[in-house]
């Protein structure tokens, strides 16, 4: 009965925002960690993709790369957290932004939309790939056998393809998946760490290797260099964000929201950490695992077991974890497009913003994130440096759109929210998103930078172009529409009047107040 009580308050909040709750709250605290840390992914995310930093910064960017991007990501977080515990709504980052400043909410919450469904869509192809990329080693590793682009994009559509499956089929299961895929994570975590070490034992890398070698084979100075790094860093602890995306499917999402936003960045940085510096010290010879066909993971396996079948069983638990990240990630950019369509956001957002009526789920922006997912995939088969491309499309969009309401907050004095359940100390605040929003401007800029100086049509970072062509889009949708239409988020009248209370209501109350 509580239950059903404090679900009805959380729909009667939500309503207060303007929108009637459409989806079923079916997830637990525990169940939305799951997936929250299922999207971080950050062990994982951090391990797979080795090769960015290894060769701009090497162990030095690998582990501090890390602290330095863990300490920005949090402070992020927990600014974020703020706006979340006051508005606790699907829309996320454009959504704050336009109760924020309502002055500039059209043009400023429709850049915050279009960077973070972005962002999202790009982060479901660099999980995909992620995960093709690790099946590629595998097949080298097996029979020496190089796969080619277009094969591996065969592998790339077929995670892309299980996770639309999984999630417009078997969206009651999800949550169970999730709690599952936080437990797979940890365990996994664990296993592969203390399995690496023994059979390493005893010849490991020096301290001094593992946290003071700096490599630099990208042309680039050194500090440009080892900054470029922070993008493996980045991308382990960025889409913090999904809790957001998915919060219309907890209870009590004011109180449990900003805490499981924070919360898993806090164990992305102690597991990510701690499996780096493991990695490191069994890495053995580092440029055989720079340049191994089998990639830096599995290469860095093979070297501490000696073993090719024991270390790609040790490979299946990163893998399983990616194929549980590139699920729960399109369920939040499913969520995310679904969410923006609502207010309009889109082109054909009454189209979009429909939520089946038989799976209780917005189908078509599940349809919408695939296809552009698939997308994306056709870049990696033109371009060898697509991977950091992808990656960086995901990770710049992602933080551009955490920056702005973070900037928008700060531009009036940390006063544009009102009293909420998660609220820091004025200096705390303060703090936090001066860090916050210094980290993003300097990586927005370094990570559309090429990975190599001497920039070739096969070896160009990509993501500018595929900037472009967003950018392009979206002015082009400002322009026919947007701008006439758009006037963020939708507030729908009659919902929202369901919580407001009538005349005769508010009089008794007040009545009942001046009683002795």
């Amino acid at each position: 009965m509580m239950r059903k009580q404090s679900i009805q308050d959380d729909d009667a909040q939500l309503a207060a925002m303007g929108h009637k709750a459409e989806l079923n709250r079916n997830f637990s605290m525990l169940s939305m960690l799951g997936l929250a840390f299922a999207v971080l992914n950050s062990w994982t995310a951090l391990s797979a993709s080795l090769s960015v930093s290894l060769s701009s910064g090497g162990s030095t960017s690998i582990v501090w790369g890390l602290v330095t991007a863990g300490v920005c990501n949090l402070c992020i977080a927990t600014s974020l957290a703020e706006f979340l515990s006051a508005y606790p709504t699907a829309g996320g980052q454009y959504h704050w932004v336009a109760v924020s400043w309502p002055k500039w909410v059209p043009i400023l919450s429709w850049v915050t939309g279009w960077v973070n469904v972005v962002g999202w869509v790009a982060l479901v192809a660099t999980n995909a790939l992620l995960s093709s990329q690790l099946i590629v080693g595998i097949v080298y590793a097996k029979s020496g056998f190089k796969v080619t682009n277009w094969q591996q994009f065969l592998i790339y559509i077929g995670f892309t393809l299980i996770a639309f499956l999984l999630n417009a089929f078997m969206n009651s299961v999800l949550p169970r998946i999730y709690k599952g895929a936080l437990f797979w994570s940890l365990g996994g975590f664990a296993i592969v760490s203390i399995t690496a070490l023994a059979c390493a034992s005893p010849n490991y890398s020096s301290g001094k290797f593992v946290f003071t070698d700096f490599i630099n084979e990208t042309g680039w100075p050194d500090g440009v260099a080892w900054l470029l790094g922070l993008l493996q860093g980045g991308l382990g602890l960025t889409a913090f964000d999904s809790v957001a995306h998915m919060i219309e499917e907890i209870p009590q999402p004011s109180k449990k929201g900003p805490k499981i936003m924070v919360g898993c960045i806090g164990i992305g940085i102690f597991t990510g950490a701690v499996f780096l510096v493991v990695l490191l010290f069994v890495a053995g010879d580092i440029q055989t695992v720079i340049t191994s066909g089998a990639g830096p993971l599995l290469q860095i396996l093979l070297n501490a077991t000696k073993n090719t079948a024991g270390a790609i069983c040790l490979l299946m638990f990163p893998l399983v974890c990616l194929a549980f990240a590139t699920i729960s990630v399109m369920t939040t950019s499913s969520r995310m497009i679904f969410a923006f369509a609502r207010d309009g956001g889109l082109p054909a957002s009454k189209f979009l913003a429909r939520v089946h009526p038989r799976l209780g789920l917005p189908l078509n922006a599940l349809i919408l994130t695939s296809v552009v997912v698939v997308i994306f995939g056709v870049i990696n088969i033109a371009s060898t440096n697509a991977f950091n491309a992808i990656i960086s499309a995901a990770v710049v969009t992602l933080d551009l759109s955490y920056g702005i309401p973070i900037a928008v907050n700060c531009l009036q004095g940390r006063k544009a929210l009102p009293d909420r359940d998660w609220k820091l100390p004025t200096w705390l605040g303060w703090t936090c998103d001066i860090i916050a929003l210094s980290y993003i401007a300097i990586t927005t800029v370094l990570f559309v930078f090429p990975p190599e100086r001497h920039v070739t049509g096969s070896n160009m970072n990509y993501c500018i172009v595929a900037f472009a062509i967003i950018l392009a889009i979206s002015i082009f949708q400002w322009i026919i529409d947007g701008r006439k239409n758009y006037a963020g988020p939708r507030i729908d009248i009659a919902v929202a009047a369901m919580v407001e209370p009538s005349k005769e209501e508010q009089e008794a109350a007040q009545t009942v107040e001046h009683k002795p």
